[in-house]
């Protein structure tokens, strides 16, 4: 038998073996300072090992910052210097040799940056406690405990254009085969897509072309940056799931064809993010009709997330033509080998590391 998820796909130059692909989750455990600081480390090697090891076709480094005020959290990972090329150089190097392809996503905190570490209550930080001023496209905060932002002027944007420029070109200089840019989840760039946090007056506000216009931007200058070889992806929310006052599924196609004319390859679809008390219907499968109609009206290539959790429902996705691929999330943190056991499920072959073969 011969599964849709276990097909290898091929974007530009570069064949993924299987549609079983981990998205970005940070991990909130680089070092915080000294001459690691945001640089992997050892539990990263150990994290993203683990899922190559287990199957995965194609793994995107968690949310890889690229400037040190556009992180999460003062744990994050960084990616805009040449010590921390060095470490993503250690998880490039390994995943390669257990089969799976290696990815970045590059990012930008703006609005919801200087928190502390999820794990340790995720409160927003003051300077004094090791965080720094966010930056945004307006001066809303997130959320009434989040700090106001520094609202970016345009050539505080242009210079965060040519940092995703210069981060995409030290990722493939360590040794990434696909960039996927964040403009996601209440992040820099969806900040700037969404009306909700954009009520900028000048070129980057108002206007679906104003709002679209600091991501279409970044998009261009990683793009020429990685040159032609390398796949592209962008992560979006399809809605902040408060339409039509927000940022809209109908908004994500035209986007979607929009970045499709500047090079990207394919979309990462999710949702929400961008505002509390969004009434979000959380059910398997429930980003997934967004894939699929990027899918379908654009022609664009989509890749769905949420709540995908057993094989029979991945392949039946795949197969209905929802969706190019599936983004494996909380699932792989609960079991790294989960390709592995969804190819049993399915009947089908898939490459097994020669240590694990009596198993």
């Amino acid at each position: 038998m011969s599964s849709n998820l276990f097909a290898p796909i091929t974007l530009r130059g570069i064949t993924i073996p299987n549609r079983a692909w981990m998205a970005p989750m940070c991990q909130y455990s680089a070092a915080v300072s000294g001459p690691g600081t945001s640089a992997p480390n050892d539990w990263h090697v150990q994290h993203y090992g683990s899922r190559a090891a287990g199957g995965a076709g194609l793994i995107l480094t968690e949310a890889t910052a690229v400037v040190p005020e556009g992180r999460i959290s003062p744990a994050d990972l960084g990616i805009w210097n040449d010590e921390q090329a060095a470490g993503h150089r250690r998880l490039t190097e390994l995943m390669r040799s257990l089969g799976a392809v290696p990815g970045i996503q590059l990012a930008h905190a703006g609005r919801k940056a200087s928190t502390d570490i999820e794990f340790h209550g995720g409160k927003p930080l003051a300077d004094d406690e090791g965080g720094w001023e966010p930056q945004g496209p307006s001066p809303i905060p997130f959320s009434e405990r989040h700090r106001t932002p520094h609202e970016l002027s345009a050539d505080e944007i242009a210079g965060t254009v040519e940092a995703f420029a210069r981060a995409a070109r030290r990722a493939v200089e360590a040794g990434y085969d696909v960039i996927e840019v964040h403009s996601a989840h209440g992040y820099l760039l969806h900040e700037f897509l969404s009306p909700v946090s954009n009520h900028r007056e000048d070129a980057y506000g108002g206007s679906f072309e104003n709002r679209t216009r600091f991501v279409t931007e970044a998009v261009e200058a990683v793009r020429e940056t990685i040159g032609p070889d390398r796949p592209l992806l962008v992560r979006v929310s399809a809605t902040d799931w408060i339409e039509p006052d927000g940022w809209t599924g109908d908004d994500t196609v035209r986007l979607a064809a929009h970045l499709a004319e500047r090079g990207v390859d394919m979309l990462d679809i999710s949702t929400g993010g961008n505002l509390t008390g969004a009434k979000i219907p959380v059910g398997p499968g429930y980003q997934v009709p967004f894939a699929a109609r990027v899918r379908r009206e654009t022609g664009l290539s989509a890749a769905a997330a949420g709540l995908i959790t057993e094989a029979e429902q991945a392949e039946k996705i795949l197969a209905n033509g929802e969706a190019d691929a599936v983004m494996l999330g909380r699932e792989l943190l609960r079991n790294p080998y989960w390709p592995h056991q969804a190819a049993r499920e399915l009947g089908d072959e898939h490459h097994l590391p020669i240590q694990y073969g009596r198993a």
